[in-house]
């Protein structure tokens, strides 16, 4: 599968809806867990939004990929 296959495969608005789901709920509970006590004092700066922003991109890919090595299956 090329990229361009793989971008619509994943973009798809059935897989967007469930890729979407577990990115939110991962990601969540991964910023929670790791950076809770940094966010209830205030203490957000570049670094902790970097990591933030990590904490749902990886749930992101890694649900994408699933997606997309299932696909070569079917």
């Amino acid at each position: 599968m090329g990229p361009a296959e793989a971008l619509r495969v994943c973009l798809n608005r059935k897989h967007l809806r469930r890729t979407g789901t577990i990115t939110v709920l991962v990601g969540t509970w991964l910023t929670l867990f790791n950076h809770i006590d940094l966010l209830v004092a205030g203490a957000v700066d570049l670094e902790l939004f970097a990591k933030i922003v990590l904490n749902y991109a990886t749930p992101f890919v890694v649900s994408n990929a699933g997606l997309l090595s299932r696909q070569d299956d079917t």
